[in-house]
């Protein structure tokens, strides 16, 4: 069950300042090396500039002035270009510098209102060639790995010469990374390799295996319990995430391929809280996720997108985190002009007492041994602190914290000469808190910032009501039901369109063709479609929106761009030749149609909504217009009737969500505030009719569920549910019979699934589904098509690229051999009209008459017998503390001979009849 445990950080929400709060007057390299370009320590961020050929770096502070600006400067470091930098884990005035030039150097840097060193503190030189990677030993003071093109050198600054050398690589290194107690070193190659070395006891690789298929740019580093984590290309040029077990690396634990892209992967890991960072260089993409120890692995927790490209990103160490508004990462985002600090915050109310669930201890600043300690063997961890503002370690004031230059070492090397004295580092330091000035403008972000009754529904999740519904699973059913060689799909529909309909027979789909053609396809005849003409429907403009009548599945009705609408009659046996002439065309709005909804109990009701911003009632037996309704002051983004037929809710441009019964009036009866976000909205009753459900966008353009009393439209939303980044509407589809909400949008490939709860927590999530390519969207049949047998809650029809394949979703049950009535209850026949319009227009109300689903062979599982309670045994130490040791043995081998058999027993195939010798053939 852990693998359906709400995480704390699930909804960790990145915060992008306004351009105010980036650091300005930053001029990022744009050279290739194998670096990260960008660090940060609890108290500066260094970082490349392109300034005198590359040989120079930038630095800052972390936090803002008390002016609210930040002071950049620039340190001449080498004569090439800085291929890598990286700050002491135990000094943040202690960085490291490697270049092209062939040499390492350490500077004892200032804040950059001072004036910086102009000679480095130490210089190695490893004469192994260009430089690529340097990197600080996580628990030893002073000790360094060094990487070159296809070298690495461990090196104990207080020395002239390496401590070791370890094999070459076959190829390009590309990457390195120290394990978090130091004691193995892992790199990524070239040759699509990942190794692992144990410097201290042999110079070449304990483990070698196959990494990523692609040998393009890849990067490793350490994640907890002994995993690996490695970002590279798969064949296809993914970009690829694997999770790795380094005690058994034949293969990964886990694969994640993200966009087809050239950049880049460079991942960042939080080991106190999990979270994983991984952002393309050269993209606008910031990926945030979570990192289990069990399935899922890999889980997304955030997907952002700056108005920036990537150079390269650094995260800022805990213990200068704000843990006053719950932030629990920092991300410095290196870009051509600025460094962005994104800061990544848990809604919670800020403020408040220290959450210290958010925040374990930290490792801290002081070394628990130094480079020659570790060198004898010795293994220490750091250290850990606690981040409580009143409980961390006294900030060290800087000009406490630097050494002079005559207590650091000098080691031989052109610039300077050999002493033995060791290298100075602090006993302990911490950052200073975050000035408030630092946090202003940190208040626009990627991802919506849930309300606080969203932080109170990941805590119910974990502690009280969860959903039967939560494991359950989509699947697309074999390929024998698709219609494939879809050819020429009109994949541009209007916003408030579905893209395409679907009954429990046929599937009606807009082509890309002059005049508005549409095909239709019988669910009955799969397979390969042939390459000539398909008979189509031709309805003379463009398809504005369309749907099959829920009580006729022959009866398809299209409203078109030039404000009509056309019924259209298709024949029994199926679309057999374009049909050209409508059943009968519905004339009175003047301007383009948005959406049409057929009535849920009245045969021939229809509902349109226009941009002449009317709803207007069809009566199709008549072809009139029935009833006009107004009070819109903008775009009409969706309709929907309840389900019993009496009210008709309406979802707007303006930011109104709207109620109308049609008749008592032609205004609306309730009004109250809908969506921020004006990009389109979608409208569904749900819970009996007790509460409406929109998925629109908020006020930053974020997707977004929002839940509304019918009784209490004016009070605004009683709930929300953040979804993600992404342009399109989330399209709702609600099951009455199981309160399960189905969302996905055109274009995506993940499918949300909640169940909808009268109280709250309101929405509780279940497992998601996802498809292997973006798809138009589904289309859901009636209950009748599931498979009950196979606990099959609800069929969809997924319209691909060029596919129709129908998609099953289950719940994940046991004893399948009985009929799981906690599921499926009687469900409405909604597809039999239960009154006409003309007697619905006159005051009467219907009611769709219910059928169970139970097959006359299944037992419902409610009057199944109960199994037999299992055995339970005594915990295996108080059991083997009874026994004597000659009991024990007697016990373990009766239980390997009950297991294997008695050997005296004569075997099966001793009791068959063969030949005589004499027949075979010589």
């Amino acid at each position: 069950m852990n693998r359906f445990k709400t995480s704390k950080y699930k909804n960790t929400t990145p915060k992008i300042p306004k351009k105010d709060g980036w650091i300005a007057n930053v001029r990022g390299g744009s050279f290739s090396s194998q670096g990260n370009h960008i660090k940060s320590s609890c108290s500066l961020v260094a970082f490349n500039t392109d300034q005198a050929g590359g040989g120079m770096i930038g630095l800052s502070s972390v936090n803002a002035g008390s002016d609210g600006k930040w002071t950049v400067t620039q340190i001449s470091c080498h004569a090439d270009l800085v291929t890598d930098l990286d700050f002491s884990p135990f000094d943040d005035y202690l960085l490291a510098t490697c270049s092209a030039d062939e040499t390492v150097k350490l500077w004892r840097v200032c804040d950059p209102d001072q004036d910086q060193p102009s000679n480095a503190e130490v210089t190695l030189t490893p004469k192994d060639g260009r430089l690529e990677v340097v990197l600080f030993h996580p628990a030893a003071s002073g000790l360094l790995a060094v990487a070159s093109a296809r070298g690495v050198q461990v090196w104990d600054v207080t020395r002239d010469s390496a401590l070791t050398v370890l094999e070459q690589h076959a190829d390009q290194l590309q990457a390195l990374a120290w394990k978090e107690d130091g004691s193995l070193l892992a790199s990524s190659c070239k040759d699509k390799k990942l190794r692992l070395f144990d410097p201290r006891a042999q110079p070449s690789a304990v483990q070698c295996v196959q990494g990523h298929q692609a040998n393009r740019d890849s990067r490793v580093l350490w994640v907890k319990n002994d995993n690996l984590l490695t970002t590279g290309f798969n064949q296809v040029r993914q970009q690829e995430v694997r999770l790795w077990d380094s005690r058994k690396l034949s293969s990964s634990l886990s694969s994640l391929s993200l966009a087809t892209s050239n950049a880049t992967l460079v991942p960042l890991f939080d080991p106190d809280s999990g979270l994983l960072i991984v952002s393309g260089n050269g993209e606008s993409v910031i990926d945030c996720f979570e990192v289990n120890t069990s399935e899922p692995y890999l889980s997304q927790v955030s997907h952002c997108l700056t108005d920036v490209s990537t150079r390269g990103v650094a995260l800022v160490p805990k213990l200068a985190l704000d843990v006053g508004c719950c932030e629990v990462l920092r991300l410095m985002q290196l870009t051509d002009s600025f460094i962005v600090p994104i800061s990544y915050q848990v809604p919670r109310k800020a403020g408040q007492d220290f959450h210290a669930d958010l925040y374990p201890d930290t490792v801290g600043h002081t070394a628990p041994m130094t480079a020659e300690d570790w060198w004898k063997g010795e293994n220490k961890q750091v250290e850990r602190v606690s981040l409580h503002p009143s409980k961390r370690p006294k900030p060290s004031a800087p000009s406490a914290q630097k050494t002079s230059a005559k207590d650091l070492p000098r080691v031989k090397s052109k610039e300077t000469s050999t002493s033995s004295s060791p290298l100075s580092t602090p006993s302990s330091s911490a950052a200073p808190s975050r000035s408030p000035s630092s946090t202003s403008g940190l208040s626009s972000g990627f991802l919506p910032s849930p309300s606080p009754s969203q932080s109170s529904r990941a805590f119910q999740n974990m502690l009280g009501p969860s959903s039967k519904f939560r494991h359950i699973q989509g699947a697309v059913l074999h390929r024998d039901t698709h219609i494939t060689n879809l050819r020429g799909l009109h994949l541009t529909t209007p916003g408030e369109c579905d893209g395409f309909c679907a009954n429990g027979q046929r599937v009606a789909v807009p082509l890309a063709i002059a005049g508005g053609q549409i095909a239709v396809f019988e669910l009955s005849q799969p397979g390969k479609l042939p390459d000539t003409a398909l008979p189509t429907i031709q309805n003379s403009v463009n398809v504005a929106d369309f749907c099959w009548d829920p009580f006729d599945t022959h009866k398809l009705v299209v409203a078109g761009d030039d404000a009509k609408i056309r019924v259209w009659k298709i024949p029994k046996e199926g679309l057999t030749e374009t049909l050209t002439e409508p059943e009968c065309v519905l004339r009175g709005h003047t301007e383009k149609i948005y959406s049409i909804k057929f009535h849920p109990h009245a045969s021939g009701l229809l509902a349109s909504s226009s941009y002449d911003l009317t709803v207007r009632l069809w009566n199709l037996e008549t072809g009139e217009e029935v009833k006009r309704l107004t009070g819109h002051q903008d775009q009409i983004f969706g309709i929907a009737w309840s389900p019993d037929g009496k009210l008709l809710a309406t979802v707007c441009k303006d930011g109104k969500v709207r109620l109308y019964d049609p008749r008592k009036s032609t205004a609306p009866i309730q009004e109250g505030p809908g969506p921020e976000g004006q990009r389109g909205a979608r409208v569904v009753w749900v819970c009996d009719g007790k509460y409406l459900m929109v998925s629109g966008f908020d006020c930053r353009s974020e997707r977004q569920l929002y839940l509304f009393s019918a009784e209490s439209l004016a009070s605004g939303s009683v709930a929300s549910a953040p979804a993600d980044v992404s342009p399109s509407t989330l399209i709702p589809f609600y099951d009455p019979d199981t309160s399960v909400l189905i969302l996905t949008g055109k274009g995506d490939t993940r499918v949300y699934i909640y169940e909808i709860v009268p109280e709250a927590p309101y929405f509780m999530e279940c497992s998601s589904f996802h498809s292997s390519e973006p798809h138009k969207g589904l289309c859901f049949l009636p209950k009748i098509e599931c498979d009950v047998r196979d606990v099959e809650v609800a069929r969809a029809i997924r319209l691909g690229k060029s596919t129709i394949e129908p998609v099953a979703f289950r719940v994940p049950r046991v004893r399948k051999e009985f009929f799981q009535d906690d599921v499926f209850p009687e469900t409405a026949m909604w597809w039999e009209a239960s009154l006409t319009a003309a007697a619905w227009l006159s005051g009467s109300n219907g009611q769709h008459r219910k059928i169970s689903l139970q097959p006359k062979d299944m037992t419902p599982v409610s009057e199944a017998p109960k199994e037999a309670p299992v055995r339970k045994y005594l915990p295996s130490s108080v059991y083997l503390e009874e026994k004597t040791d000659e009991q024990k043995k007697e016990e373990l081998l009766s239980a390997m001979v009950a297991k294997l058999g008695n050997r005296e027993d004569p075997l099966p195939q001793e009791s068959y009849e063969g030949v005589d010798e004499e027949e075979w053939d010589d």
